[in-house]
């Protein structure tokens, strides 16, 4: 058995486990349940590893989770599949009604809440005494600023959220964890040189954006179009599941190789697939094979991520300092999350209508997830990266766990069913 179909083995087969102890025992959301699982499994690990040292349990955990590599698997593995996955059921014509507040959000707000996060947090840090430069403080306002849309969308299938609110959260979450990937490589790059070991400067910081975002829409519109004539000129669902297959992998190495962003190429792309491909290149028992192959992948995939992120635990530092700056971080990102927001809204709505409460049920319902945690596991190495990890680790931690399971609640609170039935905006 190679190391690949052994770790493979052993991730879907503790997915499977927790997930049935869930079903039967916690009932909770299947993402939430198998964070919380995973991650009291592996304080389970350090409390061994604490009472039988001799046996390095927790050593031969961590180990196998640095071999893993969880930002490699995710960002290069994992994210293309289930941005994909989730873009393909998106309402492109809900989300074209909504595109000014949403591109707004998407961009405008990463980035200021980027700063926001970065300049507070240099604070925080200088406060507990642990010294870290503001660049980087910067860079974890970027990777902690996009919603996740792997966990945004899970949990809003449930939270049963008006069409159009859904639509503004999942849309945002689509597209802004592919400008935070930008925002994050131009800081890192501003901080330890571009790969070329040349220092960015603003013309190449602009170039830089260009590429990866302008570029990422660009080649998404490409491939998808390319995609869509395939689609529409075969009647095989068997074939045309292989060619969205083709399409996602395809178009994410060439995102890669021209520099551009695969998150937002594959995003752009499952959009054009999920509304246009469906609709007139794809017949009925198509359109029914290719939606039910890709939500198995979309659970499949999902599981395993948030049983890895659960496992991350093992990782991260527990000193004391990180741990405060932690806990004081997540009160300044919802704050941070609920400007970027409110703003947007608050000018929007001087010529359109938006649900009650929407402002709150954004902020909290701008759930961080796996993203996150791999971009602070792929900062090159020094003293920065274990309280960056650590801190990151808790913030997500905490918007899945309680966020995620406060999130339904909080919608039924403020829009009583029968508005959200009614509700057009």
């Amino acid at each position: 058995m190679t190391e690949f179909s052994r770790d493979l083995a052993l991730l879907l087969t503790m997915a499977a486990i927790f997930g049935l102890i869930n079903h039967k025992f916690l009932k909770l959301h299947r993402t939430i349940g198998l964070v919380i699982i995973a991650m009291f499994s592996s304080f389970a690990i350090l409390a061994l590893d604490a009472l039988f040292p001799s046996f390095n349990i927790g050593k031969q955990f961590r180990s196998e989770l640095i071999e893993l590599d969880f930002a490699d698997v995710l960002m290069h593995g994992m994210l293309s599949f289930l941005l994909f996955a989730g873009a393909l059921h998106v309402d492109l014509s809900r989300l074209a009604e909504r595109k000014w507040v949403i591109g707004v959000m998407a961009t405008f707000g990463v980035v200021a809440s980027t700063f926001l996060i970065g300049f507070a947090m240099w604070l925080v840090f200088s406060a507990v005494g642990v010294a870290i430069p503001l660049i980087y403080c910067l860079i974890f306002g970027a990777l902690i600023s996009p919603t996740d849309p792997v966990a945004v969308l899970g949990i809003l299938k449930s939270a049963h959220a008006p069409p159009s609110l859904e639509a503004k959260i999942a849309g945002e979450s689509l597209f802004n964890d592919g400008v935070g990937v930008v925002v994050f490589l131009i800081l890192v790059g501003i901080a330890v040189g571009s790969p070329g070991g040349e220092t960015l400067d603003a013309g190449g910081v602009a170039l830089l954006f260009a590429k990866e975002a302008i570029g990422g829409v660009v080649l998404g519109l490409v491939g998808g179009g390319l995609a869509f004539y395939a689609l529409k000129s075969v009647d095989e669902y068997n074939l045309e599941v292989i060619i969205t297959l083709a399409l996602v992998t395809g178009l994410y190495e060439i995102a890669q190789l021209l520099h551009s962003s695969g998150p937002i190429a594959v995003v752009v792309a499952g959009l054009l697939i999920g509304n246009h491909g469906k609709r007139l290149a794809m017949s009925d028992s198509t359109r029914e094979h290719l939606s039910n192959f890709w939500t198995l992948i979309d659970e499949i995939l999902n599981a395993v991520l948030f049983l890895l992120i659960g496992l991350e635990v093992l990782l991260i530092s527990m000193e004391r300092g990180f741990l405060i700056a932690a806990m004081i971080a997540i009160p300044i990102i919802l704050l941070s999350r609920f400007i970027c927001v409110g703003i947007p809204i608050s000018l929007f709505r001087l010529r359109d209508t938006f649900s009650p409460g929407a402002v709150r049920i954004l902020t909290w319902g701008g759930l961080r997830g796996g993203i996150s945690v791999a971009l602070a596991l792929s900062l090159p190495a020094g003293p920065e990266k274990p309280v960056l990890l650590t801190v990151c680790y808790v913030v997500v931690i905490f918007s899945i766990v309680v966020q995620g399971l406060t999130v339904g609640s909080l919608v039924k609170r403020l829009i009583p069913q029968d508005r959200a039935d009614n509700n057009s905006q």
